[in-house]
């Protein structure tokens, strides 16, 4: 809102004139109504005097205002990519960069229209704001709020990758976690766009990695949750799909088989208990399955040791004995396990 557009507004809550305003203030009637009407500006020294007057203060005055509401910026956003698709972008732009002008703080009103106009600067091939975006972008970095840094860095870095500027793009990476794994993926991007294959790679390979690590860690905390709740049917297909995720990831089939056990004890399949601990005894020379495969052949792994691998089958061994397998007493296939 504009300053003359402040006075009519709080002048008129006062049912207060233009002539008695302009009285009270030693001005005449005519130089307010040009306030009013945008013609002229109150000279800096009777800023003061017209805040009293109204009752407001400097800030409500001059229209300054640290921050927006959520619906406010909602509807400037909205009001802009209207003007976008039904005006042109140069009129788009001059009308927000006014609303940036009276709102020079509000960090997420900059951001989300330096958003919204890279965005068509895209679509229209338009390289003619490129300098501002960069700055909106640039000016949200420094944000307090990590929210805002992290937005603000997603921005430039689509900014400057859209405009093959690699070196800029791998400079927006330093404001996001350094364990963030969309900072990795990026960082492999900008590798694959630059001619470090190998680097990409193993950065890709890396993530995948984690991805079948975190993943399987939430598929077991479900299955936990719902042994808890003694709800078999979905620990039954949290098993299943945790099989499927081993073979997905090509992980070996110690990986693939291993939840069969627990599921084989709950409901006291003697069978398929004793088909699983032979199974898993089998195949635990080769537990470290995927390090030979294609999937992360740029990944350095831990060499397992021989000694690991025996004092493994031996815990195996010693856990296969105790008191949760009580039920297979009397099988001699259990018995043998040797």
């Amino acid at each position: 809102m504009q300053i003359g557009q402040v006075i009519r507004q709080y002048r008129k809550k006062k049912d207060m004139t233009q002539e008695e305003m302009a009285n009270r203030l030693g001005v005449t009637a005519p130089a307010v109504n040009k306030w009013e009407n945008g013609n002229s500006m109150p000279d800096i020294t009777l800023l003061a005097p017209i805040a009293r007057l109204l009752d407001i203060s400097l800030d409500t005055l001059l229209s300054f205002r640290e921050e927006l509401t959520r619906e406010e910026i909602q509807d400037f956003i909205y009001t802009m990519n209207s003007m976008l698709r039904e005006k042109s972008i140069d009129e788009a732009f001059e009308w927000v960069k006014e609303k940036i002008e009276q709102y020079p703080n509000c960090e997420t009103l900059i951001l989300e229209a330096a958003v919204l106009l890279n965005a068509e600067c895209i679509k229209q091939d338009c390289d003619k704001y490129d300098g501002v975006i960069d700055q909106w972008f640039a000016g949200a970095l420094q944000s307090e709020q990590e929210q805002i840094r992290t937005m603000a860095a997603d921005g430039l870095f689509s900014f400057h990758l859209n405009k093959e500027q690699y070196d800029k793009a791998e400079e927006s990476l330093k404001y996001l976690s350094g364990q963030n794994p969309e900072r990795k993926r990026r960082q492999a991007l900008i590798y694959s766009r630059t001619g470090r294959q190998e680097e990409a790679y193993k950065v890709y390979e890396e993530l995948l990695f984690s991805t079948y690590q975190m993943t399987y860690m939430l598929l077991n905390s479900i299955g936990m949750l719902a042994v808890q709740e003694q709800n078999m049917d979905k620990y039954r297909l949290i098993v299943e799909k945790l099989g499927m995720l081993a073979e997905l990831f090509d992980m070996g089939e110690y990986h693939k088989i291993s939840g069969r056990l627990e599921l084989a004890v709950m409901e006291k399949d003697a069978e398929t208990a004793i088909t699983t601990m032979e199974q898993l005894l089998s195949s635990i020379e080769d537990i470290n399955h995927f390090t030979k495969s294609p999937l992360f052949e740029h990944v350095t792994f831990s060499e397992i040791r021989e000694e690991f691998v025996t004092q493994l089958r031996e815990d195996l061994l010693k856990s296969f004995k105790n008191e949760t397998y009580g039920f297979l007493q009397g099988d001699s296939r259990w018995e043998e396990l040797k």
